[in-house]
Order: C-alpha cells, then sequence, then structure tokens
C-alpha cells in the first residue's frame, strides 16, 4: 500500500484509540469535537486518495437493474444466500459455514407488478470499512442502493460492528441530508447563520469547520443539529439510505428468546424471519416495496378496460409530469390535463396540473393537445 495512505491510516487508529481513552465531561467535550471532526476529514482524504489510485474493486460497478436496488448486508453466516435465493429466481451458493459467498451476486424480485434488483453480498467483518474481506467493495454496492436490508440471526446479532463499518464509509441510514449550506467566501472568516437555536455552540462548529480547511465562509443551518451532523456535511462525501432489519433463524429458538431480542431491538422495527423455512417472507417482501420507496399507478386510455397488470412504476413523489416523461418525450408539450381516481385527490376525475403529486394505486387518464 502506497506510504502516504499508511500514514493516514496509522493516523487514524491514533486518534479512534484517543477518543476510546478520553473521559467525556464539559472539559474535555471541545477537545473530543475536534478529534472527532479531524478523524471525519482523515477518512474523507483516505477514501478520496483509494478512489484515486483505483483501489476499488471492479465488480463495484455491477450494473443497476429494475425499478429499485436493495443490497443485504450483515455478518458472515447468518442466511444472507437463503434469503437471497427466498426472494429472487437466481440461485446462490448455501452452507453452514462463513464465507460461502465470495462474490456479489444480483437478482431480480418481482413483488407488484415491480422489479426490484436485490443483491446478495460476503459476510462484512470488523475492518471492512478499511478494506478488510473485500468490505470496501460490498460498501461500495451499499452506498449505491435504494435500500439496505441488514441481516443478523438469532445468535449471531453483533449488529454495531456492521452499523460502524458503514457509518465509517460514509453510509447515513434511515437520515435526512441535514438542511445545511455552505459557501465560500474571499474575506469575514467563518459565520454561521442559524435560522433557529442550536443545541451546538457557533464556536464549537466553527472549530470543526476550521478543522476541515475552512477560513473563510458562510454557512446557514436551518435545523438543530449534531456535531456529527455537521462533520457529514463539511465531508461532502456522504449518502443517506433507509435502512431495515431482518433477524434470521427464528425457527430455531423458542417465544421467550423471541421475545427478549424483540425487547432490545424494538427501535429498529425488526422483521423476524426463517430464510431457510420461508416464515416471515411475505412480510419482508412488503417492507422492502414500502421502504424503496415505490409506487403503482395505473394509466385509463380514452378507450377500453384499465390494464391492472401493467401499472407503471414510479418513485414516491412522482408528478404527473413525471408520468408523461415516462410514457413519451412529447407529452409535456403536448399536456392539456390530467384526470386522477384516487386516494391523492379529493374526489374522482379530478382535473390536475403537470404539478400534481400521485399516490399508490392512482389512476390518470391524459388529457393531451393533438399535434
Amino acid at each position: 500500500m502506497n506510504s502516504t495512505l499508511v500514514d493516514i491510516e496509522k493516523r487514524i487508529k491514533e486518534i479512534e484509540d484517543e477518543l476510546k481513552n478520553t473521559k467525556y465531561n464539559k472539559s474535555t467535550e471541545k477537545h473530543i469535537l475536534k478529534l472527532k471532526a479531524r478523524l471525519t476529514y482523515l477518512r474523507k482524504e483516505l477514501e478520496e486518495k483509494k478512489r484515486r489510485e483505483k483501489k476499488r474493486i471492479s465488480k463495484a460497478g455491477i450494473k443497476k437493474e429494475g425499478n429499485a436496488r436493495v443490497t443485504i448486508i450483515g455478518p458472515p453466516s447468518v442466511g444472507k444466500s437463503y434469503l437471497f435465493n427466498r426472494l429472487t429466481n437466481a440461485k446462490s451458493e448455501i452452507g453452514d459455514y462463513p464465507f460461502t459467498t465470495l462474490d456479489i451476486h444480483p437478482g431480480v424480485m418481482k413483488y407488484k407488478n415491480a422489479k426490484i434488483q436485490i443483491l446478495d453480498t460476503p459476510g462484512l467483518i470488523k475492518g471492512a470499512s478499511l478494506g478488510r474481506g473485500n468490505g470496501r467493495e460490498i460498501l461500495s454496492i451499499a452506498r449505491d442502493s435504494d435500500l439496505l436490508l441488514i441481516m443478523v440471526d438469532v445468535f449471531n446479532y453483533d449488529l454495531d460492528t456492521i452499523l460502524n463499518e458503514i457509518y465509517n464509509f460514509g453510509i447515513r441510514i434511515n437520515k435526512k441530508e441535514p438542511n445545511i449550506s455552505v459557501r465560500k467566501t474571499e474575506r469575514g472568516g467563518i459565520k454561521i447563520i442559524p435560522t433557529l437555536p442550536l443545541s451546538v455552540s457557533e464556536d464549537y462548529l466553527k472549530s470543526i469547520a476550521w478543522e476541515f480547511g475552512y477560513r473563510n465562509a458562510d454557512i446557514t443551518i436551518r435545523e438543530d443539529i449534531s456535531a456529527e451532523d455537521f462533520m457529514d456535511v463539511l465531508a461532502g462525501n456522504r449518502v443517506y439510505i433507509p435502512a431495515t432489519l431482518a433477524i434470521n433463524k427464528i425457527d430455531l429458538v423458542d417465544n421467550n428468546y423471541l421475545s427478549q431480542l424483540k425487547r432490545k431491538f424494538g427501535k429498529w422495527n425488526p422483521i423476524f424471519i426463517s430464510a431457510s423455512h420461508g416464515y416471515g417472507i411475505s412480510t419482508l417482501r412488503e417492507e422492502i416495496f414500502k421502504k424503496v420507496g415505490l409506487i403503482r399507478v395505473y394509466l385509463k386510455p380514452q378507450a377500453g378496460e384499465i390494464d391492472i397488470h401493467e401499472p407503471l412504476i414510479l418513485r414516491r413523489g412522482a408528478t404527473v409530469k413525471d408520468i408523461c416523461n415516462a410514457i413519451h418525450r412529447d407529452f409535456v408539450k403536448r399536456f392539456r390535463y390530467a384526470m386522477i381516481w384516487g386516494r391523492s385527490v379529493k374526489f374522482e376525475g379530478q382535473h390536475v396540473g403537470l404539478d400534481h403529486r400521485v399516490e399508490d394505486e392512482d389512476i390518470v387518464r391524459l388529457v393531451l393537445r393533438k399535434y
């Protein structure tokens, strides 16, 4: 490995150790924040240097297919390949020993007329974000997903290791990107411009910005944030992805044991499954469809029946304009109005414009100008 990369990794390890050994109190609070800022900056620098040197494995470029992508991610030997085979028509090698899957396998789950790409990945281990166990390949795929399906089992549920590696690779799960804008200026120093009271002091935020190399900037903050949120925005290479948790092998334990796990992981609202027996798979399919944010829209022709077997698959939040663009590039120019039947309107057959947002299972009739 390049000596510069080794130096950066060594410095990252030193700061991580210092953070572990520094007790948090009022007198150390500012120092800890600076250490975290420096750690975030170094991780960003390490990622950029590795990218420039093309250290990523080429298989991280698996082509996206279907209406959405879901990556199954978790520790070795929790049944990811069993689940992959259940959800798709593809076949991934399975076995009762760790690291059965050595490559990333794509397949397609067909559900509610949508085609959702599912990726089966090797087990994620500690140090994956730095490259151990093909970890960077796995996490690069995860960054480009619409949903992370995090999977553990009833005996191997060390979720913290998985979450730490995901976090260290710049992936933020079940969070929205902080509403912060940064504008570099010629002079004037660092100005923090909050639109509401903040939990973190402006002095702390300025010191963090300084650690990231900012000397003159106007930073507008439109919501209350943590110091970590602020660092993520300054790092500039974060992705924000929804995630759901599946706990496998429920057929191997009793109800009392399951009740303990439900209490332990309650905030996750996990899906309990048995991939080998098929328990909970239908519930998981529905959760995947909901979390990737897909909706179905049925088109109503001027004459003839609505084809309920071939809906248009769109992203939640899609508008009538998106429908037009999905059908034909000229439809927006020719658009007069649309008629909607469904949950997105106040009454059936309501006339709406291009900006109207549709909802799942709406029926839409487009009325167009003639050529």
